[in-house]
């Protein structure tokens, strides 16, 4: 049984115009995760990272008489059955929810989508309609469903508030690690993961926290360097939690001068605390103006399953 595995990731973009090619599946506002069932069963998200004491719930899964490697995400329902990434917020930093109380109060599922490893089999040469038959196949799973690539499908999901779709190439094998355009996100909100370059003072209720994130992107210079590039700023989207969270986690990466590629705007600049570029989160947003700044961009999360080298413009 191969360990660990890296999970495969989707491009963004529309869906394919060569539908009959395709099956979509809902795309999950989680996180990624791969499970190891054996003897033990063992959790692990991207880069190896051990989630297994987070996820108790993932842990009490059985496949009877397999032997199997899963990939899929771990979510987070709120009380209207959809996916709530802010509450599954209060989860990814706790290694020992039970004693929280966290099991009870936000209970996560995990939606396996992909079978990876079957009985001394590894999978990965098999196309993905094959492994999601076996996949379906296997008793003890609730397995989500997947659909016909047609356009009321993505309809369906912005009716119903979720996230979007992503649309996966019937004859396609599985690369760990590799981000392919075999497997196409179709979102139907805008979204940017960013990287934290420092924050904002706080006035008012904020006073002696943070008022407003700077944010960052990666952009691709001619060569093959990349700049450290400044998209915005974010203070609307925040729990007064999650606000102080993000303080005990900024405070130790404060530097004393900006780590962004080119000055900032004065304004934007004046009084700010710089931090080493560490940290991805979440925004959604309207649009991007043609500065290459985030239009009124709210807060949706810190993304640990993300490394900042990833998060490019």
């Amino acid at each position: 049984m191969p360990y660990p595995v890296e999970p495969m990731l989707a491009v963004p973009g529309d869906l394919p115009v060569d539908a009959a090619h395709y099956a979509l599946e809902v795309k999950w506002d989680g996180i990624r995760a791969i499970v190891y069932i054996d003897d033990t069963i063992r959790v692990t998200g991207r880069r190896g990272t051990d989630f297994t004491p987070r996820y108790p719930e993932i842990s009490a899964l059985r496949v009877p008489g397999h032997r199997v490697i899963l990939d899929g995400e771990v979510v987070a329902f709120d009380q209207h059955g959809r996916p709530s990434f802010e509450l599954l917020q209060r989860r990814m930093h706790i290694t020992d929810p039970g004693a929280h109380g966290l099991l009870a109060t936000v209970p996560v599922a995990y939606m396996p989508f992909d079978l990876l490893y079957l009985d001394g089999e590894t999978l990965y040469h098999r196309p993905y309609q094959a492994r999601r038959e076996l996949l379906e196949g296997l008793a003890g799973l609730t397995v989500p469903p997947n659909f016909p690539c047609d356009p009321a499908v993505l309809d369906a999901t912005y009716q119903q508030g979720l996230e979007g779709v992503v649309a996966k190439r019937l004859d396609s094998p599985y690369r760990p690690g590799v981000r392919t355009p075999w497997w196409i996100k179709v979102k139907n909100l805008h979204t940017q993961e960013v990287v934290i370059g420092g924050w904002r003072p706080g006035k008012g209720r904020r006073e002696g926290g943070i008022g407003s994130l700077l944010l960052g992107a990666y952009a691709d210079l001619p060569g093959g360097a990349a700049e450290f590039a400044f998209v915005g700023h974010v203070g609307t989207g925040f729990t007064d939690a999650a606000l102080d969270r993000l303080y005990q986690l900024l405070r130790p990466l404060e530097v004393p001068r900006s780590t962004y590629s080119r000055p900032l705007p004065r304004d934007i600049a004046r009084g700010a605390h710089w931090v080493r570029p560490e940290l991805v989160g979440e925004v959604g947003f309207t649009m991007w103006t043609e500065e290459r700044r985030l239009r009124h961009p709210t807060w949706r999360g810190l993304r640990p399953d993300k490394i900042p080298a990833e998060v490019r413009l």
